[in-house]
């Protein structure tokens, strides 16, 4: 199975690492079958802080069929993050997965490009909290039911508040993919609790 790792401009390098190690430990020393495969509008995609990172793929070679998660970084709007973010070709390739109900895992701001998608209106998730709220009442601007906590799953959707909480979602995203006790295996040999 395949993973679908979207990296718009500005997106937070430590929110995209998260899931390339937890996968890459997954697969590393557990051989659970799951790979990442980067992806973004440009072979070249320059993250908050302006990191370069060079992606597997871009946007028009790809198909939801064929990956079985996707999973979204949030970053910086002074870096640019919602100027891809909000790119019309990634809002539709959000609605396929959640069309077909795999799992969408975002990190912190990332829940605001699933809220522009139209596919958590009237569903419960939650964005970066700190700073009076300020996203979470954008988040709640697209009819989302914002909620408070740390993570929110809501069926196939995973969203969190903060970049704290970047590696329980990719343990989160991985409990979807292969089950609770393989995804504690490897949370427990990364030293988490």
């Amino acid at each position: 199975m395949k993973v679908l790792l979207f990296c718009a401009k500005g997106f937070e390098t430590m929110e995209f690492s998260v899931f390339v190690d937890v996968m890459g430990w997954a697969r590393n020393d557990y051989d659970y079958p799951v790979e990442v495969e980067t992806c973004g509008f440009t072979k070249t995609v320059y993250s908050t802080f302006n990191v370069p990172v060079i992606v597997d793929k871009t946007i028009d070679e790809i198909s939801a069929d064929d990956y079985s998660a996707l999973a979204i970084p949030g970053g910086f709007e002074e870096f640019g993050f919602y100027e891809e973010a909000y790119n019309p070709a990634l809002l539709n390739l959000i609605q396929a997965f959640d069309i077909q109900k795999k799992p969408i895992a975002s990190i912190c701001v990332a829940a605001l490009v699933l809220g522009k998608s139209g596919i958590i209106t009237n569903r419960k998730a939650t964005t970066y909290h700190l700073k009076n709220g300020y996203r979470q009442k954008q988040l709640a601007e697209f009819g989302v039911n914002v909620v408070n906590e740390r993570i929110v799953i809501d069926d196939n959707v995973i969203t969190s508040y903060c970049p704290e909480t970047a590696a329980d979602v990719a343990f989160e995203l991985l409990n979807k993919l292969c089950g609770k006790e393989k995804m504690l295996v490897v949370k427990s040999a990364m030293g988490y609790r």
